[in-house]
């Protein structure tokens, strides 16, 4: 769902965007949810790259998803 509402550039509630940048957080460092410590291998990105991005996005959505922090993002 999120996926192909990116995709399609389809307006997210805070919620969604709660969600995305979870899922987002555990694919890049979950060794059991994610890529984990193969993620260099499996994307040809650095972690030293993909930390810079991922702390981009995580400031960029900070107003968004603020009153998430902490909790689970359900409506």
């Amino acid at each position: 769902m999120l996926r192909v509402a990116l995709g399609d550039d389809v307006p997210l509630k805070a919620v969604d965007w709660a969600r995305a940048l979870l899922a987002t957080e555990i694919v890049f460092v979950s060794d059991l949810a994610g890529s984990g410590v193969e993620w260099s291998t499996t994307t040809g990105l650095t972690d030293e790259a993909t930390i810079r991005t991922l702390r981009s996005i995580q400031r960029k959505l900070a107003g968004t998803v603020s009153s998430y922090y902490g909790k689970r993002p359900s409506e």
